[in-house]
């Protein structure tokens, strides 16, 4: 399916499918990515492209396109949060502080929740996201597969020092602030190839994060 993520066509009176928040370590993030402190040390995996049929793609080639690297910009406007990624030139709208059908832009507040109604991976590589702007963010994954499902997301908490590289294929959204704009170092895959879940439709729910107990400086 073809979305419009700037203006994402989601159902009214959808359920809610609460996902729960976990501290991000190294020990937590096994299987779906590293913890980062230095992004020039960290490279990011990309994958060789699939053979078609029973004879392999030469090992020297098919993962030649390397990567791309820019700012990926999460913006808060009232109940709406905003995605920008200069590495892809990609613009979205990631995630709700209330239903879609109720969300207004006419505000200042922090959000108590975050509604998701997408996710994706990139299988033709990983992808690293570092903070420029020092303050807290939650990044939701879930682990590899196509059957994924609702209960599968875990959203992790990282500190204002701490990034993340994820694995290839391993799903996820946007970076998400907990307040505010925040902008972070990204670099992932040239190719960009993109897979993607569509709670709203798929599972006739929204992810929600409950950030009403983290405490905003």
């Amino acid at each position: 399916m073809t979305e419009n993520y700037l203006n994402p066509t989601i159902p009214i009176g959808l359920q809610r499918r609460a996902i729960p928040i976990c501290k991000a370590t190294n020990e937590s993030l096994r299987g779906y990515g590293v913890l980062v402190t230095d992004p020039e040390q960290i490279k990011v995996e990309i994958v060789r492209w699939p053979a078609q049929g029973w004879r392999p793609v030469d090992l020297d080639s098919g993962d030649e396109a390397g990567t791309t690297e820019g700012v990926f910009c999460s913006e808060w406007r009232g109940d709406f949060l905003f995605g920008t990624n200069e590495a892809v030139m990609g613009h979205y709208v990631v995630g709700f502080a209330q239903e879609p059908q109720h969300a207004c832009n006419d505000h200042q507040r922090s959000p108590d929740r975050i509604l998701l109604w997408h996710a994706n991976y990139h299988p033709d590589g990983g992808q690293l996201f570092f903070p420029l702007d020092k303050a807290r963010y939650l990044l939701p994954l879930a682990l590899p597969g196509d059957d994924v499902r609702p209960d599968d997301f875990i959203c992790f908490l990282f500190e204002a020092d701490q990034g993340c590289c994820i694995h290839p294929n391993v799903w996820h959204e946007a970076v998400f602030p907990l307040k505010g704009k925040q902008s972070f170092l990204t670099r992932q895959g040239r190719v960009h190839a993109r897979v993607s879940v569509q709670f709203a439709f798929e599972f006739e729910c929204l992810l929600e994060i409950d950030v009403s107990s983290l405490a905003i400086d």
